[in-house]
């Protein structure tokens, strides 16, 4: 039998592989309705993206699939109202070459809607330097 722990690291797993994949469809597909996303691009708060066209955009920024490790998550569940966090590994190719190896931290928030675990909030970020630069610390490694 599966615990509601075990069944958030399932919903989490198939969004990092579908994060990999740049399948957009089976991103959106994890989400909850209206999710809030804070993520690593701007603006401060994603605009809300239900079928995924503003994903795929940035997902044909990659050439080939995208490295998208996540480390062990901690779980706390309780209801139908979970959390879970850990870091997040992003590497690959862009389009123009470039190739991003970035550690970051990844937060999500989860409610049991119809009976499944739907991610309604989930929140990327880097720290900065706090030297006056404020630059993003993108070159920390765990």
């Amino acid at each position: 039998m599966t615990t509601p722990a075990d069944e958030i690291r399932t919903v989490i797993d198939r969004l990092a592989q579908a994060t990999a994949a740049k399948n957009a469809a089976a991103v959106t597909a994890s989400y909850g309705p209206a999710p809030v996303v804070f993520s690593l691009a701007p603006p401060l708060q994603a605009p809300e993206d239900s079928d995924g066209e503003g994903l795929q955009s940035w997902f044909d920024t990659w050439t080939g699939p995208i490295g998208y490790d996540l480390g062990p998550l901690s779980v706390a569940a309780d209801g139908d109202v979970a959390f879970a966090h850990g870091l997040a590994h992003m590497t690959g190719t862009k389009v123009d070459g470039e190739t991003p190896d970035l550690w970051f931290r990844a937060t999500y928030g989860l409610r049991r809607i119809a009976g499944a675990w739907k991610v309604v909030h989930e929140h990327h970020s880097t720290p900065f330097y706090m030297d006056g630069s404020f630059k993003a610390a993108v070159d920390l490694k765990p």
